[in-house]
């Protein structure tokens, strides 16, 4: 995968950002959002619908809570009634309860919790006697209540726990959920004694016998991903994907499993091209398995990647998302439509040029809807089959996670100045209407001025799009200092939505007005913009990026002489060049960033990235002379702008030493500059009290120079 996309997010206001530039969200005397606020946001995520039938319906969702002087996050399962109640619990514990899932008949709950040591899949009833919690069940012969401690039971025990995917059948049998296995044991109990001995063993010394041998954060040795079938009733787990290959590709490869409506079979992602292979192809194929196990059937034979198969509600197609041209991790994602008995397919639509995010079938089986980015903003479609032109059913910010019933759409939705809650929408895009408002304990106190998106022209002349954030109760008549905000990917973007890490919100709170750019190489702008990054690393997008710099310096309440700039992953190679090429920053952030692209590519283990996006291996002509061209340690002799650097020891995909490389140079060269760097931390900062520590310094640093 890329490296990333640091700027995660799109409004709900985006509508009217021209309308309301400068106006404040709450009001003139609302306190400044601080860093507590943004830790100790109440996540909401994975929201699910009972099954249709019964009114109102039931959204069960995981919430995820932190504590602010320990740093600890709890994910528990709580539940909405549309229409009628405030969310409530419906299975909690000390430990993590998340992903939850509804059976056929809806009278149970399927979820993942570490409840009892390692995370395994639970089964609990949700009615019970009226006498429990006062929520009427469908029939209004019962109520919901809560079912955590011993209400819940684990129907597995696998010896590596259960990560998700987790899907539950059509035909209430069975579920499918993803396990690490040793390819070669036969059974569970060789796993566990497997990974016993290697608990025990005093010399943790790491043998590598091939690619890819780790990945993001984790070592990948010996171990696979397996999709195992386990009987609802309880019962032995079954590898129905046997073998030395990964399904899924990656670990909680969301959408990378699903169930024939008939419940007998198991369409399956998987990268069997073998050996060290995985580590320099971006192909992914569908499998077809049987749910009892046996030979697997390769449904799929794109070079490039298949992914999120779905079959429809009759069982007699699949719809899946498809890539064109192998190696290149971000091509646009197409929605191909295939026949289950024949193998035929077609595109659903070529335009508009958008990339295919979320997707469902409607439940008739005429439609499917679906989430892309466009202009800034994660939007909701639908498209008639077996072709049609999609239609805009509903506006961003950012919708993800879009469920479907017979007559509604439950998704989450965020924004720049909001944290995701669930919405519920008509199919025909009228009636929307938030189900949950889980932060408005703390939001009704904090004066958010209305993000502005506005364009520059670039390279070209094509116009770049950037957000526009100014410090809460913004004052017109003042100079403010400015920060850039440089997303990374570089196939990414700065979109209206929330992000628990980088937060164009907090940013500005700190009193400074923020610009997030959307230059070449970002997502939802046509992709053909996304293509004329890649060999390009410093050209094109560097104009588009200096364009913005430069309009937004020329704005009146801008303090030209005060200018910071900050970015990570892509966004940080982005740093890392442009203080090489100018002196205009007062202060710079790079976290994770390349700065030796000669170094970084045989350091990263997703080697396809770099073949692709400088022309080949790296002793080829084409990489090599990309390399001498865009590689930032070559031109960081020339940096004089005071530099916090932040490089993570468990960052596989940009490797602790870039951040040390730089650091070296610019200590050599007398710059002012400083390591921040986390043993625990991987490409991105997770962990709560380590949040709050690297806001504090990073903060600490702009301010000091600013």
């Amino acid at each position: 995968m890329k490296f990333w996309n640091w700027g995660m997010g799109k409004s709900l206001l985006a509508l009217a950002a021209s309308l309301l530039a400068g106006v404040s969200l709450h009001g003139a005397a609302g306190r400044a959002m601080t860093i507590g606020d943004l830790i100790t946001t109440v996540r909401v995520s994975e929201p699910q619908m009972s099954p249709d039938g019964g009114n109102p319906t039931l959204v069960a969702f995981t919430r995820t809570t932190t504590d602010p002087t320990t740093g600890v996050r709890n994910a528990d399962i709580w539940g909405v009634r549309v229409g009628q109640s405030p969310p409530y619990p419906l299975a909690s514990s000390p430990k993590s309860d998340s992903t939850p899932r509804f059976t056929r008949d809806g009278q149970q709950l399927v979820f993942i919790s570490s409840r009892g040591g390692s995370p395994q899949v639970y089964v609990a009833n949700l009615f019970g006697p009226a006498s429990t919690l006062p929520y009427a069940d469908a029939n209004g012969s019962g109520v919901v209540r809560s079912i955590g401690g011993q209400e819940a039971h684990a129907i597995t025990n696998l010896a590596q726990g259960v990560q998700p995917p987790l899907v539950v059948s059509p035909d209430g049998k069975s579920i499918a959920v993803v396990s690490d296995v040793y390819p070669d044991c036969k059974d569970d109990a060789c796993n566990r004694a497997r990974m016993e001995a290697a608990d025990k063993d005093p010399v943790k010394a790491r043998l590598l016998t091939g690619l890819l041998y780790r990945h993001w954060d984790e070592w990948r040795l010996g171990l696979r991903h397996h999709v195992f079938s386990v009987p609802l009733a309880g019962g032995p787990a079954v590898d129905v994907t046997p073998g030395d290959f990964d399904s899924p590709p990656f670990q909680d490869e969301d959408g990378a499993v699903s169930f024939a409506p008939d419940g007998k079979e198991l369409a399956v992602v998987s990268n069997r091209e073998g050996g060290d292979r995985e580590a320099f192809t971006t192909n992914k194929d569908v499998w077809i398995v049987p749910v009892t196990g046996g030979p697997a059937r390769k449904f799929t034979t794109n070079p490039a990647a298949d992914t999120h198969p779905v079959w429809s509600p009759d069982g007699k197609s699949i719809a899946l998302l498809a890539q064109r041209r192998a190696g290149f991790e971000s091509d646009r994602f197409y929605l191909e439509l295939y026949d289950r008995a024949s193998g035929q397919h077609h595109t659903v639509f070529e335009t508009p040029d958008l990339s295919v995010s979320d997707f469902a079938f409607a439940k008739d089986g005429t439609s499917i809807f679906f989430t892309a980015a466009s202009n800034g903003l994660d939007n909701l479609y639908a498209v008639s089959l077996p072709t049609g032109t999609p239609k805009l059913i509903s506006k961003g910010g950012s919708i993800s996670q879009i469920q479907v019933g017979k007559d509604q759409i439950v998704f989450a939705k965020s924004s720049l100045t909001s944290p995701a809650d669930l919405f519920r929408v008509n199919l025909d895009g009228s009636g929307l209407k938030a189900l949950t408002d889980e932060n408005a304990s703390w939001k009704k106190d904090v004066a958010f001025e209305t993000p502005e998106t506005m364009t520059v022209p670039g390279a070209g002349g094509t116009p770049i799009q950037y957000w526009l954030i100014k410090p809460p109760n913004f004052d017109a008549s003042k100079k403010y200092p400015v920060v850039f905000l440089i997303h990374g990917g570089p196939q990414g973007e700065w979109g209206d939505g929330w992000s628990s890490r980088w937060n164009p919100s907090l940013w500005a709170a700190q009193g400074w007005v923020v610009a997030a750019p959307n230059p070449r190489g970002s997502t939802g702008f046509g992709q053909q913009f996304v293509d004329e990054i890649s060999q390009d690393w410093g050209g094109r997008v560097m104009t588009d990026l200096n364009a913005v710099f430069d309009a937004v310096t020329k704005l009146p309440y801008v303090d030209a002489n005060r200018q910071g700039i900050a970015g990570a992953s892509y966004g940080g190679y982005a740093v890392d060049w442009i203080l090489g090429h100018t002196t205009r920053f007062k202060a710079a952030v790079t976290h994770d960033g390349v700065f030796n692209l000669e170094s970084m590519s045989l350091a990263t283990e997703e080697l396809w990235f770099g073949d692709w996006e400088f022309g080949g291996a790296p002793w080829t002509p084409a990489a090599r002379a990309n390399f001498a061209k865009w590689s930032p340690h070559l031109f960081a002799q020339n940096i004089k702008t005071p530099t916090l650097i932040i490089t993570n020891e468990q960052d596989f995909r940009v490797p602790v030493d870039q951040g040390l490389q730089m650091f070296t140079m610019l200590r050599r060269n007398n710059v002012p500059s400083e390591v921040l760097t986390f043993p625990d931390e991987g490409h991105w900062v997770l962990k709560a009290l380590n949040s709050q520590r690297w806001h504090d310094t990073v903060f600490a640093w702009m301010k000091k120079y600013l």
